[in-house]
């Protein structure tokens, strides 16, 4: 197994390096900037480390510093390198506006987010609780998404525009899930207070707001600024605020 996400991570590099190249041919002044960005590194994870260093240090001293956590997380959890290579190829899947890896690797800040985020739960699972707030913080400052340590997602998410998304301690968010700008999932005023459970595959639209104790079965679709504060089962669609449930699958007939 490991040795299989190894050679994943490999070919996803290899294509990143790929594209780079024929970018840094076809456009001399960008391709400079490729060079220390994608050509001068070794490896996915080394690209990776610095660039979430650069995204949110703002001296030399802080990007060495998110650089270095970064690298140290990729580097003792390999399933995070590999996590953040389907969450690459998820983006590329699921937005026809896309049509290769290294756009949404440089540019799109929701990806640059979640793997930060993959950097401070490892950190805040490793006794580094104060690193992975510091991690959180910046990314809420300069990327405008704030996902606590403590939180759990799955792999091939994306973060879709991602401003404003806040995502709090101890929601679950499982594998394929796809979240747009603006939401906000999180406890409820309910005692004792309880994190959402969101489904795998699930889609939840602009502005929705999930709160407390409530599960979102796998590919549920909460529409935009939907406010859902019970649960939502297995496929079905929620709309409105409160939510309503609509598009539920019909119950399967017994034999």
């Amino acid at each position: 197994m490991a040795e299989a996400a190894m050679m994943a991570s490999e070919t996803l590099w290899q294509k990143i390096r790929d594209e780079a190249q024929r970018t840094a041919a076809a456009d001399a002044i960008f391709g400079k900037a490729l060079v220390g960005l994608i050509l001068v590194h070794d490896d996915f994870t080394a690209a990776l480390s610095d660039l979430i260093g650069r995204r949110l240090g703002d001296s030399e001293v802080e990007r060495a510093r998110f650089t270095t956590f970064s690298r140290d997380a990729f580097n003792g959890q390999p399933d995070l390198i590999e996590a953040a290579g389907r969450d690459l190829q998820a983006i590329v899947l699921g937005d026809p506006a896309i049509s290769g890896v290294l756009a949404p690797l440089l540019h799109l800040k929701g990806y640059v987010a979640l793997q930060a985020w993959r950097v401070s739960n490892w950190l805040w699972h490793h006794d580094h609780g104060d690193a992975a707030l510091l991690f959180q913080n910046e990314a809420s400052n300069v990327l405008q998404v704030s996902i606590h340590p403590a939180a759990s997602l799955g792999s091939s998410v994306y973060l879709d525009h991602a401003t404003g998304i806040v995502i709090g301690a101890d929601v679950v968010i499982g594998d394929e899930a796809t979240i747009l700008q603006n939401v906000s999932i999180g406890r409820g005023t309910e005692l004792p207070a309880r994190s959402p459970r969101i489904g795998r595959g699930v889609f939840i639209g602009s502005g929705a707001t999930i709160l407390g104790n409530v599960r979102i079965g796998d590919f549920a679709k909460i529409g935009a600024d939907t406010v859902v504060t019970s649960d939502v089962p297995r496929g079905c669609t929620a709309i409105g605020n409160p939510a309503r449930l609509t598009n539920c699958p019909e119950p399967a007939s017994e034999a």
